[in-house]
């Protein structure tokens, strides 16, 4: 219902250039509205969306600037985009009822803030972003913190103002990169978990409050607080009036959140437990036990050697400079896929799987463990203890397990030698 709903706001707008591009508009009859979606429910969406309106009064004509439009095509194609960290977004002009409808439809905010700009300044602002919409001009590679449908449209206000939105900006951001990510993705506590394992310590120094406006509502917050030196020395509020279209019934994202190391902790915790209870009973000999092991084991493995694997890909082969010198790679890593053979051989009883499973995870605890040492360092500050303390009482469990089984049967060959 959305992609049809988008296309038909697409064809809305038309292929025909504004008059405030060809010259037909006057400055003085030209109004800019900086506008603001609230998160909808598919991931993409967490984060909101900006967009900006221009409206000729006299003309009774109005556009509004998409600059987070997600290119149609091949979706092969664009998830090889994606993989490489080169997904191209484009600018867009569409009907504004109808995308405001669209948004309605999708139960996400609405919100208006009508600037206040001389009639040069805002016949400015709509050419820029009528230029960047013309078809030699409307793809850019979108990068997640850095270049997005939020930071263009502020980078075309500031412009215009002569920089004074990112003078009023530069003291201290409230969070980091992270922890915005974290309360917006509160939603979902796996994906957040996900996405702390995915990316670097790149997002976890301080910010300035100009770089905080990666997010569209600390865009519009911003907005709203600033107010613009005007000719003779005087000041005044950019926004001149801020009103709601739609209002979402939905909860609003938090303006903090919880750490996830508590439940991180309890999980690995539990299931490091869980592995060191079924490895005792394996050892004794009840079969169940081994088989429920061998199926832990090789799932873990699976599961974490996966991700290992594609955070391994996307540090060293693609453009996701998010993803570079990951330290999660010490512990999460492709080596985790050799547990799924080890694993599927202890359940067929192969005498030499304990032994091979105990030097995997005798690697992948050490890899752990250097990367608590090193974050003594300053070159090892990644905000990973959510993940650390996931996977290494699993790994540290089984090394204790495996290692005490290994010296039970060696002492049992002993007894049995001596005798």
């Amino acid at each position: 219902m959305l992609q049809l709903s988008s296309l038909l706001v697409m064809l809305a707008a038309g292929q025909s250039l504004p008059p405030w591009l060809t010259g037909e508009s006057r400055a003085e009859d030209l109004g800019i509205s900086l506008i603001t979606f609230s998160p909808g429910d598919d991931v993409p969406s967490w984060w909101g969306h900006t967009a900006l309106t221009v409206d000729d009064h006299r003309l009774d004509q109005g556009r509004l600037y998409n600059f987070g439009v997600f290119p149609d095509g091949d979706p092969l194609a664009l998830a090889k985009m994606f993989a490489g960290g080169r997904l191209a977004f484009s600018v867009a002009d569409w009907n504004i009822a109808g995308t405001y409808e669209l948004y309605r439809q999708a139960n996400r905010d609405v919100r208006v803030q009508n600037l206040d700009l001389s009639p040069d300044e805002a016949l400015a602002v709509a050419k820029a972003v009528a230029t960047q919409a013309l078809p030699e001009n409307r793809s850019y590679r979108y990068r997640y913190y850095e270049d997005n449908c939020a930071t263009r449209p502020r980078d075309i206000l500031d412009r215009v103002l002569g920089g004074q939105l990112a003078a009023a900006a530069t003291g201290p951001g409230r969070m980091s990169f992270r922890r915005h990510v974290a309360r917006y993705a509160a939603v979902n506590a796996p994906m957040r978990l996900l996405l702390d394992f995915l990316q670097n310590d790149s997002i976890d120094g301080p910010l300035t409050r100009a770089r905080e406006t990666f997010l569209p509502a600390e865009l519009e917050a911003q907005v709203q607080r600033l107010e613009v030196m005007r000719v003779g020395g005087s000041r005044r509020p950019l926004v001149k009036k801020q009103w709601v279209w739609f209002a979402a019934k939905r909860a609003p994202v938090p303006e903090d959140t919880a750490s996830l190391v508590p439940a991180t902790l309890a999980l690995g915790v539990l299931l490091g437990g869980l592995a060191f209870w079924l490895t005792r009973r394996s050892r004794e000999g009840v079969k169940a036990a081994r088989l429920a092991l061998s199926v832990f084991i090789a799932t873990w493995g699976a599961l974490l050697g996966v991700l290992g694997t594609g955070l391994g890909v996307m540090a060293l082969a693609t453009s996701h400079e998010g993803t570079f010198h990951n330290e999660n790679l010490l512990f999460v890593n492709p080596v985790m896929l050799l547990l799924v053979p080890a694993g599927l051989a202890l359940a067929r009883n192969r005498p030499e799987a304990p032994s091979r499973l105990l030097l995997l995870f005798q690697i992948l605890s050490a890899g752990a463990a250097l990367d608590v040492l090193l974050k003594v360092t300053p070159w090892f500050d990644q905000d990973n203890w959510s993940v650390l303390a996931l996977v290494l009482p699993v790994n540290v469990a089984l090394v204790a397990a495996l290692a005490m089984g290994g010296r039970a049967n060696a002492a049992a060959a002993s007894t049995v030698r001596g005798a």
